[in-house]
């Protein structure tokens, strides 16, 4: 006989939750967004007001100007970035590392290279992740040269900087980026892939084993966990980058001349893009650190071309992801990458400066 103590708790056993529930955190999440983004350039316009008269800043001067740029901007790009980095978490949970992996093995020149810059938008990456992504791609057989057409694209076309840009600037500008960004991840990978260095990567490399993830599905609840907890990582992790970029923008919006920026990196100077470029190579950031600043380049002249140039040249040649990617290539292999990528975005610079 059955003990009625233990048909109680039986009994007694919480019912699933129903699936709807998942969803209530992320709809709150939303709404409490809008909420505070929709009075955010008023309440900053009224507090940057009062701030100057309390400083004595005249609001003619070049410190109102750049005051006014910074107090709206860091919040604005923070809390662009706390909704895209949300919803791009979720979107992620679908595209897993070793998906990717699994659709571009054995994928041959052309057909690959495009395929692994589309699929360098929407899959997780950055600097930390090129050693093990590029040491799975191939040993799973993927090609070098697709390899590097997915390590050009993944961090330079990801779909927050395609976001922020839309959010910032419009259809046509992120567009334009993602055509660019496309155009030079699979021009880079293709050249690479016909010159083949595979005698520069480093021989144990390919000793090691292919590993097949495992296959899992998440729930709802599990999908919007992995985007609260993209908010939480990255946007703490991006926000001295923004406050830093935002800071650079600032300080050209308020104080450097529009004469000067529209010669500098105007369509006019030929030297225009290849200069944006060598800056941009060394620097490191993400796109959200570098949008503020692309944002004050526009507004003060700064040919299309060149300023996008520059943005790209940023995020897709980083000093630390080339020490990382040092691991697993020779120097040379590294230099020869750099070098094909940067012509490829002076080359689209100039032809964006040219026909627009």
């Amino acid at each position: 006989m059955d003990n009625p103590a233990s048909l109680s708790r039986i009994s007694a056993a919480p019912a699933a939750r129903p699936a709807w529930r998942a969803w209530v955190p992320a709809v709150l999440y939303v709404v409490a967004w809008f909420a505070l983004y929709w009075p955010l350039e008023p309440a900053t316009a009224a507090f940057t007001g009062w701030l100057a008269a309390t400083l004595g800043i005249a609001a003619s001067s070049h410190l109102y100007a750049a005051l006014a740029f910074l107090l709206f901007e860091v919040p604005k790009v923070l809390m662009l970035l706390a909704l895209i980095v949300f919803v791009v978490g979720v979107l992620q949970s679908f595209f897993t590392p070793e998906k990717t992996r699994a659709l571009l093995a054995g994928r041959r020149q052309g057909v690959g290279n495009v395929l692994a810059a589309a699929l360098g938008i929407v899959t997780p990456f950055c600097s930390c992740s090129a050693v093990p992504l590029f040491i799975g791609f191939l040993t799973a057989g993927v090609p070098l040269g697709v390899t590097f057409s997915f390590l050009v694209s993944a961090p330079m076309v990801n779909e927050v900087a395609l976001a922020l840009l839309y959010a910032m600037f419009g259809w046509r500008i992120a567009l334009l980026y993602l055509g660019m960004g496309l155009l030079v991840a699979i021009i880079a990978g293709l050249v690479i892939g016909r010159m083949n260095p595979v005698r520069l990567v480093e021989p144990w490399v390919f000793d090691i084993p292919a590993v097949d993830g495992v296959a899992l599905r998440p729930d709802w609840r599990a999908r919007f966990a992995q985007g609260f907890a993209h908010v939480r990582d990255i946007v703490l992790k991006v926000a001295p980058y923004i406050v830093a970029g935002v800071g650079v923008g600032a300080w050209i919006h308020g104080y450097v001349p529009q004469d000067f920026m529209a010669h500098l990196m105007g369509r006019s100077a030929w030297w225009s893009v290849p200069l944006a470029v060598l800056i941009g190579v060394p620097m490191y950031s993400n796109a959200a650190g570098i949008i503020p600043v692309v944002q004050a380049l526009l507004g003060k002249g700064a040919a299309l071309g060149t300023t996008l140039a520059f943005m790209m040249s940023v995020t897709a040649l980083s000093a630390p992801e080339f020490m990382i990617l040092k691991k697993v290539m020779r120097p040379r292999l590294i230099a020869l990458f750099a070098a094909v990528v940067a012509s490829g975005i002076v080359v689209v610079g100039f032809v964006f400066n040219a026909v627009i």
